[in-house]
């Protein structure tokens, strides 16, 4: 598959990534409130802010052409709630002492990638790529040896995230559009969580006087930016190129546990770490070498 603008699609890329690797320190703002309520004002805001954002930034004719193919909104209402699991997932194990499984899974994310967009989208691998993915693999490998049981987080969040990227990937919407429309399909769902929950944090007058509900509204753009730029970026690379930029993700995430939030960093964690970014050096060597004949 040839890329529409790779060196656009990497800028993006390295966006989103780097803006999701530094998300531990936005919900540890938040830990106060349950994953849940913090995923329901996630919804809310997006939709709020992605639609005054679709004010702004005009894409003429997408509800049109939405509503002409309801099997786009079908394949939409997937991808949503494939995001909504996964954000759940997140949220709650950096709010409940479980960083290195988070870490862990979207270190997963990336060969969950390659082996979709091999088996899926037919995109085939060079000799330096599958030596990447090999080095990738024993990284990989070693965390889940030194978790010592089946890492369900991990697995979670690699497969709804990978899952969700292919989606988006094959349907014909463009990203803000599709973001949108994403969001404002889980709205009613979160409203009635709100309904059926009248104690819930946010549910309290008193809440709203703090700093922390600036915080959920805050949830809104802080979704909105980095999805915008994975979406846009899907179109840009290779999924299986896309998919080795994640390991950014986790790389921030582990770096916080250890430096900010005192998780121990052991000689199997690090030996992993090394084995991991070994197989992205080869991968970004390899990528640059095959920009470079195109060029």
């Amino acid at each position: 598959m040839q890329a529409a603008n790779p060196r656009r699609g990497y800028i993006l890329g390295l966006s989103a990534y780097i803006i999701w690797g530094l998300f531990p320190l936005y919900f540890k703002a938040i830990a106060s409130v349950p994953a849940v309520e913090i995923i329901i004002h996630r919804v809310l805001w997006s939709a709020l802010f992605g639609a005054l954002l679709l004010l702004v930034w005009k894409h003429p004719g997408w509800w049109r052409e939405l509503r002409e193919n309801p099997r786009r909104l079908a394949i939409l209402a997937l991808s949503g709630t494939l995001i909504a699991a996964n954000w759940l997932t997140y949220v709650w194990s950096v709010n409940n002492g479980r960083m290195l499984e988070a870490s862990l899974g979207y270190y997963i994310n990336p060969l969950v990638n390659v082996l979709l967009g091999m088996l899926i989208l037919g995109e085939r691998l060079r000799r330096m790529q599958w030596i990447a993915v090999g080095l990738a693999a024993v990284g990989v490998a070693q965390q889940v040896w030194q978790v010592g049981s089946l890492p369900w987080v991990s697995l979670v969040l690699a497969l709804t995230f990978g899952f969700y990227g292919l989606i988006r990937k094959q349907a014909p919407v463009k990203a803000l559009p599709g973001l949108v429309v994403e969001t404002w399909m889980l709205v009613p769902i979160a409203l009635a969580w709100l309904l059926f929950n009248p104690t819930a944090t946010s549910a309290q007058a008193a809440f709203w006087t703090s700093s922390e509900a600036w915080w959920l509204v805050a949830a809104g753009p802080v979704t909105l930016v980095p999805l915008v730029c994975f979406n846009a970026a899907a179109r840009h690379l290779p999924y299986t190129t896309l998919g080795f930029l994640q390991y950014l993700a986790p790389t921030l995430v582990l770096l916080q546990a250890v430096l900010l939030f005192g998780e121990h960093l052991s000689s199997s964690t690090l030996v992993a770490f090394i084995f991991i970014w070994a197989g992205l050096a080869v991968y970004s060597v390899d990528a640059w070498i095959s920009l470079r004949r195109r060029s």
